[in-house]
């Protein structure tokens, strides 16, 4: 296979299964394991996870311009009155410091696990339990605060190493904290934007504007194909249907275990 193709590929395997709750960066280490394709690294998996931030953007582009325009009036008044703009707000802000702390520690760790069939079988099964928990779970009422959006974001944190799903750990912990489906949903997804965007920004540094083969085309798939999914993706995630994806993570990652340890 041609490098060309296989960043195409690669990008839509980033585009399908970054809003699923599966790990689509367990899936890139699969592809490339089974390929043997040579592009890895954390670059190219942030590269492809800016292009799904871009199509994050763009679905929930009215719920930005109104939670900004929430928190930036709320400066002005009195605690009672504050929108839930400000609420969001913070608890992004606040959020994402766990998550990019952790991140920045941990490179060169999350960078050697993806490398590992092991570690990511391992990590895929831990998926598929916390999946499965949430089968036992009912949704609260609660609003966004500081205090959940700090734990999620820590277990944002914890979702940089391949095989941890991020919107699976995320939306777990969310409805753990008593948020409900749709909320803990979009919060889950909107914490993803500065922290994902600001370390494959870090990521862009490195390079003098010229990508190698395949690598633009393969952002343009991953943002059209993940844009698509997140139509899909929120209807089947707000239905509390955890328990296929739970069976799928733990097949996935005990045939990682079995078949390319």
């Amino acid at each position: 296979m041609s490098e060309y193709t296989s960043s195409l590929a690669q990008g839509l395997i980033q585009g399908l299964t970054e809003y699923l709750p599966v790990s689509s960066s367990a899936h890139l280490m699969i592809w490339r394991q089974l390929t043997g394709s040579a592009l890895t690294g954390l670059a190219f998996d942030l590269l492809l996870h800016l292009a799904t931030v871009a199509a994050t953007m763009v679905y929930f582009a009215k719920d930005i311009v109104e939670l900004l325009w929430g928190f930036f009036s709320s400066f002005r008044l009195p605690v009672g009155e504050k929108k839930e703009g400000w609420y969001f707000g913070w608890s992004v802000i606040l959020g994402s410091i766990p998550t990019a702390v952790m991140g920045l520690l941990l490179k060169s760790k999350v960078e050697a696990a993806g490398q590992s069939p092991v570690f990511v079988g391992v990590a895929l099964l831990l998926t598929g339990i916390i999946l499965l928990s949430l089968s036992f779970m009912y949704p609260g009422t609660r609003k966004i605060c500081v205090s959940i959006g700090l734990a999620v974001g820590f277990a944002q944190g914890l979702a940089v190493f391949p095989g941890i799903s991020r919107s699976g750990t995320t939306l777990a912990v969310g409805i753990l904290c008593g948020l409900s489906a749709d909320e803990a949903f979009r919060f889950s997804f909107l914490l993803s934007l500065p922290a994902i965007a600001g370390a494959a920004l870090l990521e862009l540094r490195h390079y003098d504007g010229v990508l190698p083969a395949g690598w633009l085309a393969a952002l343009g798939v991953a943002f059209v194909s993940g844009l698509a999914a997140l139509f899909v993706v929120r209807r089947l995630v707000t239905s509390g249907r955890w328990r296929y994806f739970a069976l799928y993570c733990l097949a996935v990652g005990m045939g990682v275990l079995i078949f390319l340890r």
